[in-house]
């Protein structure tokens, strides 16, 4: 009886300090119109070829990262930007999400995911409100400057403690 209790405990104990990770992007660059063009999605434009790069270095950076669960808004750079670690993963499907609406739907539902790792993608005025809302504080004063697509925010939740951490991926950008 007593390994049992031993066991039993060890098992709660085990559990309680499982930690998931959330690993928050802009999409990558996307493509511009120049002077006498027209782009066939001027509202939802594609990657640019720095952009796919850019995607590709982002599988690169995350393939060993347990990520389970991509979210992704339902615009073309955004899934684009989450397609090649969903393909080199095989069994991750993108979930999209509006942020139209609210983040209300997003923001629960990452909370509800206790085990594994997640890569949410956003845009350069949405970003800062997902990483602060995961934290419960302001991590991030305000929209990400048009420029800046190499940002990797990581929040790392274990219990009740919050980790957050600012990094960088693929090459530099140009805020």
């Amino acid at each position: 009886m007593p390994k049992t209790i031993l066991y039993l405990f060890v098992l709660i104990i085990g559990s309680s300090c499982s930690s998931v990770k959330y690993y928050i992007v802009r999409h990558a660059e996307k493509e511009t119109t120049t002077t006498g063009t027209v782009m066939s999605t001027p509202n939802d434009p594609p990657l640019s070829a720095a952009g796919r790069v850019r995607a590709i270095e982002l599988r690169e950076t995350l393939k060993n990262k347990g990520i389970q669960y991509i979210f992704s808004t339902k615009t073309i750079r955004t899934i684009s930007t989450a397609e090649p670690l969903n393909d080199l993963q095989g069994n991750t499907q993108i979930e999209l999400y509006n942020t139209k609406d609210s983040l209300d739907f997003l923001i629960d539902k990452l909370k509800s995911i206790r085990k594994g790792n997640s890569l949410i993608v956003g845009h350069s005025n949405t970003v800062d409100d997902i990483v602060n809302r995961l934290c419960g504080q302001v991590k991030i004063a305000a929209d990400l400057n048009d420029g800046e697509y190499d940002n990797l925010f990581v929040i790392k939740i274990k219990g009740k403690k919050i980790i957050f951490d600012k990094r960088k991926y693929g090459y530099p950008s140009n805020p």
